[in-house]
């Protein structure tokens, strides 16, 4: 493993420092949020190619997309800031009994380990929401688009402007004066953490909805589709989080659907934008 030549950029220090301490957490993050998964999921079912296509899943962490599909027949590397993320990812995969492609530890603009046009697919469902500086985040959709071959998908994850204010207004409202910034900059710098945080958050950017096509449109790809990943039920899913079943399926199927409505996009937490890389690009 052959770390980037920017992995020790200082910017990413805490970023990479709370995955480090919290891979376990953010593994468990996606059963505590299951809607979320399965909209997801779903996205992924209605966009991919057929198997064994190639996929690159940048910033995917402890691996839980990368596993569900490996288990599907996808020929999936996995590419990560944090080393304990990998790490925890290489045992899961272990434990559900299937092999990925290769974990490679690096910061996601830099893909300079992968050759041009050489993914059918790729995931960038956590990078962009950690990179403050429009120039960064233009840069990291840039080379996915390097390593991506002519028409290949793209689904790229956003934290919505007014997640953090939603997330206040139900967990501590006192947090929110001091950050009416975020509306005008969706930039949220080293904020204390509230009490009732749990392990808190790291320094992060929140997209307004309105700029998440324009980013990725100008990076070379086509807009297919954007989705709200919790669709009508953002902070409110925990009742149906605990259903099986038919009755899930009937939530998931349903939140799958008007999370493509746009009136919701601002409601969402995650929006997830799914694109084509152009074939004269």
């Amino acid at each position: 493993m052959v770390p980037s030549l920017l992995l020790n950029d200082p910017s990413l220090a805490e970023i990479r420092a709370f995955y480090e301490d919290n891979a376990q957490y953010e593994w468990d993050r996606l059963d505590r949020h299951r809607t979320e998964f399965a909209v997801c999921m779903r996205a992924l079912d209605e966009y991919l190619p057929p198997p064994p296509a190639t996929v690159l899943d940048i910033g995917g962490g402890p691996g839980r997309y990368a596993i569900a599909l490996t288990k599907r027949g996808y020929r999936v590397t996995l590419f990560d800031l944090s080393k304990t993320c990998l790490d925890l990812a290489e045992r899961k995969a272990d434990e559900a009994g299937v092999r990925l492609e290769g974990y490679r530890q690096g910061n996601a603009v830099d893909l300079g380990f992968y050759r041009e046009r050489s993914f059918d697919v790729a995931l960038l469902m956590g990078p962009l929401y950690h990179l403050q500086l429009q120039n960064d985040r233009a840069l990291a959709v840039r080379e996915v688009h390097r390593v991506l071959k002519p028409g290949g998908r793209v689904f790229s994850a956003f934290i919505t402007r007014y997640a953090p204010f939603r997330w206040a207004a139900r967990n501590d409202p006192d947090w929110v004066p001091s950050h009416k910034e975020l509306l005008d900059t969706g930039i949220f710098q080293k904020a204390p953490v509230p009490p009732t945080a749990g392990v808190g958050f790291t320094s992060a950017y929140f997209a307004h909805p309105s700029e998440v096509k324009p980013l990725m449109e100008a990076g070379g790809f086509e807009t297919s589709d954007l989705i709200g990943c919790e669709g009508m039920i953002s902070l409110i899913e925990e009742k149906i989080n605990e259903f099986s079943g038919q009755a899930f399926e009937f939530w998931v199927d349903l939140n799958y659907k008007v999370g493509k409505d746009p009136s919701l996009h601002g409601a969402a937490e995650h929006l997830l934008y799914i694109g084509r890389r152009k074939t004269h690009t």
